[in-house]
């Protein structure tokens, strides 16, 4: 049994962002994580030349490695100024998306692919420099790395007259199975609010109204799956090319430049293909039909990438809900963040980026749900 002021439910971006502001009010926390690794919903992909072959869907982890995002690839400094100052203040560099040149377009299965004017998105999408999970990094690096518990999967909430136990699961460790209770004065769920209703069992149970609301809250990516092919270089350009196009064929449906700012090449896409069906066929098959379509778009150059890399986050039980599968994949309209009544009131609240109202899944909604989550806790923690 551990007392502790304040746990956090999740180690994605608010939930490290959450713990860096309880570190700046010198707040005592816990943050307690069900992968073995940080930054939930952003992970990317690193391809090194000594494995780029294998057309790997692994993570590879080398340090000298060119990285490119499975998750959220953008964000947008002109109106996330918050998310836009973070950044800077942690020193990471920045690039514009590659949208210069022409597009290509398939409209049906009968016709040819249609060479289009591209466009450019405004305000400017930017990446950063090591792919988004960099900034998960440079978070980790700023916190107490003995307060961050990683294999831990909460599975139950009990509120009782002087503190809520928070029952945590070791997923990883040496004894799976074996359980840690930690007594908290408040609970900061940094998770999707359907995994959050779906997932942790609250005794007693969250208001009815809420529950319904939290599980009927989409959570973003859940239904969603990527596929990036790295090459050489990025060869597209030469030709015009912006490396977007639109497609009414699939398998993928919406495709982007991928390349590092180093001209590291790479397309990425997301899948068209319902969740349902991509389960019923394997990864190669599917990079298969990937592959194909870049021959169509951008001619066989594209038919040999040095490494291909597929995450489906609706197969990652730690993202997804088997409500996610036949979602639409829509930002979805922020819920209400904790209870207003009843023995959960003033104890709890949610922190995950599909509770922030003004950016609901995205990133830069991570760290405005986070920053509202900690300035909303009593006065009586702020004391300590």
């Amino acid at each position: 049994m551990q007392d502790i002021p304040v746990v956090i439910v999740g180690g994605g971006l608010s939930g490290l962002y959450a713990a860096l502001l309880l570190e700046q009010k010198g707040i005592a926390y816990r943050l307690l994580e069900a992968r073995n690794t940080l930054g939930g919903r952003i992970a990317v992909a690193k391809c090194s030349d000594a494995h780029a072959t294998n057309n790997s869907t692994d993570i590879d982890q080398a340090e000298s490695s060119a990285a490119f995002d499975l998750g959220p690839s953008w964000f947008w400094p002109d109106y996330q100024t918050q998310l836009s100052t973070l950044i800077e203040s942690l020193d990471l560099s920045r690039f514009a998306q590659f949208e210069e040149g022409d597009m290509m377009v398939e409209r049906a299965a009968n016709q040819s692919p249609v060479r289009m004017q591209g466009y450019k998105s405004t305000p400017p999408s930017m990446r950063l420099v090591g792919g988004m999970a960099t900034l998960i990094d440079a978070l980790y690096a700023r916190l107490d790395a003995s307060c961050i518990m990683t294999g831990q999967t909460v599975k139950q909430l009990n509120k009782t007259s002087q503190y809520i136990e928070v029952q945590s699961e070791d997923s990883f460790g040496h004894v799976t199975g074996h359980v840690t209770t930690f007594r908290a004065q408040h609970v900061l769920l940094a998770l999707p609010p359907r995994l959050v209703e779906g997932r942790i069992v609250f005794q007693p149970a969250l208001p009815q109204d809420l529950s319904e609301q939290w599980r009927e809250t989409a959570t973003w990516m859940a239904p969603h799956a990527k596929y990036v092919a790295v090459y050489e270089s990025p060869f597209w350009r030469d030709a015009g090319f912006s490396g977007a196009a639109r497609s009414a064929i699939g398998p993928l449906t919406e495709i982007h430049d991928a390349s590092t700012l180093e001209n590291d090449g790479a397309l990425f896409g997301f899948f068209g293909v319902p969740a349902q069906v991509r389960q019923s066929v394997s990864d190669t098959v599917l990079k298969e039909h990937c592959r194909a379509q870049l021959v169509r778009l951008f001619g066989d150059q594209a038919s040999t990438p040095k490494a291909e890399y597929l995450k489906d986050w609706a197969q990652d039980p730690l993202t997804a809900m088997s409500a996610d599968a036949s979602g639409n994949g829509q930002h979805a309209v922020a819920p209400p963040s904790k209870p207003k009544t009843g023995v959960w009131q003033d104890c709890l609240i949610g922190c995950g980026s599909e509770w922030s109202a003004q950016f609901p899944g995205y990133v830069a909604g991570a760290i405005d749900a986070a920053t509202v989550a900690v300035q909303s806790l009593p006065a009586t923690i702020l004391r300590q």
